[in-house]
């Protein structure tokens, strides 16, 4: 049986909940209290994400980069 090897971004809301989400499909979001709980559910929507798409047509996933930005702190009042 094929294997598939999916993305998955693992975020951490202001409540404590592990927000889990794959990029290659639109929508496709779960969470948890613990990464393990969040990683079943997300199981449970891939699989639902599935069966809407023939998963040799999804995107293929290069990999993952972070990118380091100043954020522009701007002063009180409106200057330009």
């Amino acid at each position: 049986m094929e294997k598939l090897h999916l993305p998955i971004i693992i975020e951490l809301d202001e409540d404590g909940y592990y927000i889990v989400s794959c990029p290659l499909f639109k929508g496709c979001h779960s969470y948890g209290e613990t990464i393990d709980e969040a990683m079943e559910n997300i199981k449970e929507v891939i699989a639902m994400c599935l069966e809407e798409v023939d998963h040799e047509s999804l995107n293929k996933f290069v990999g993952f980069r972070e990118i380091e930005l100043t954020p522009n702190v701007q002063a009180s009042g409106n200057q330009r």
